[in-house]
């Protein structure tokens, strides 16, 4: 007898309910956000007089890091946009307020910003540490959902994060909140980037280990054959012996070099295969007789997505790397981009 491993849902599930409370929470959360973006300015004329704009020129001129504080749910928050500052271009980190107060507090300095994240703007955690940062001398930045708060009134710039209610159906658990607040979150990391001109290739050095910072640190040089692995025939050379070469150096394919050891030519073993149908006798012929002149070369300081894009341009699987001098100083077969997940 056999038993289902099939979950009896609860009599009291209702599955409408369920969908009825999801777009229920969205909508709330969503509506969250709204509201915040149409406070951002509301009005302040000129811009750089709204909070929003005065936080974002403190954070730009912090000749430290951003040092982001929160605990609890708002603690989770504050991680996250630390992280999102510290791989767009803005120096931060998290420290938790309660292990602030015994000792971690060491960890800023005058030249700090100290972004402190509240929802009530009264916690105790944190209150306990914001004089001390402002008597350090570091800008103090809150982000709370009440004006009128204690940690707002200490803050040189203070971000209101406020909503009117929370997704929970208690209206207890902090959810369109934290949203909200990461939101606002991201909007600071964005402006920030932005003004500082931070590019592609920038965040590529923020993530080495990601996908973009494989395509964008990667250079030829990196991943390409050199030295003995390159391989490499005179023009004068037999069909056969450049046949040899081909095999022995195992990238299905010869550059054919001058004395000078500049490419003036190569061979594949696709131009092998499609020699084969018109030619029975090989004995005669040498490589300049068959090979491509004038060949595609890529420079070694290139990219490596630069071999990428011109082979998959030419629909070919090898490449002859050159330097500015013209002399063949690696080779590249497809396999080796890949394996440098490249492509």
């Amino acid at each position: 007898m056999s038993v289902s491993n099939t979950k009896i849902l609860p009599n009291s599930f209702n599955a409408s309910r369920a969908l009825e409370l999801a777009c229920q929470t969205l909508q709330i959360e969503a509506d969250a956000i709204i509201a915040l973006k149409n406070r951002l300015s509301d009005g302040i004329t000129p811009a750089a007089d709204a909070p929003f704009a005065r936080a974002v020129a403190l954070l730009l001129n912090c000749s430290g890091r951003v040092v982001v504080s929160g605990i609890g749910k708002s603690g989770h928050i504050a991680r996250k946009i630390a992280s999102t500052l510290a791989s767009t271009g803005t120096p931060a980190l998290f420290i938790h307020p309660a292990e602030a107060a015994h000792g971690d507090l060491g960890m800023v300095t005058e030249n700090d910003a100290f972004i402190a994240i509240s929802n009530s703007g009264e916690t105790a955690e944190l209150m306990a540490i914001v004089p001390i940062v402002k008597r350090m001398g570091a800008t103090l930045i809150a982000m709370t959902g009440n004006d009128d708060s204690s940690l707002a009134q200490l803050a040189t710039v203070h971000l209101n994060v406020k909503v009117e209610q929370e997704a929970c159906t208690l209206n207890l658990a902090p959810t369109a909140s934290t949203t909200a607040t990461l939101a606002l979150g991201d909007a600071l990391a964005v402006a920030l980037l932005d003004a500082r001109g931070f590019r592609e290739e920038d965040f590529a050095r923020s993530h080495p280990g990601g996908a973009l910072g494989r395509r964008l640190l990667t250079h030829v040089r990196d991943v390409m054959r050199s030295g003995a692995d390159i391989p490499a025939v005179t023009a004068e050379v037999s069909l056969s012996a450049a046949l040899l070469e081909i095999t022995r150096k195992g990238i299905a394919m010869t550059a054919i070099v001058n004395a000078q050891f500049h490419p003036v030519g190569v061979f594949t073993d696709g131009d092998l295969r499609r020699l084969i149908e018109h030619v029975q006798d090989f004995s005669k012929l040498t490589i300049a007789d068959v090979m491509h002149a004038n060949p595609r070369t890529v420079g070694p300081d290139q990219l490596a997505v630069d071999a990428v894009q011109i082979m998959e341009e030419f629909r070919i699987n090898q490449l002859l790397v050159a330097d500015a001098e013209g002399k063949l100083v690696g080779a590249l077969h497809i396999h080796d981009l890949t394996r440098a997940k490249v492509i």
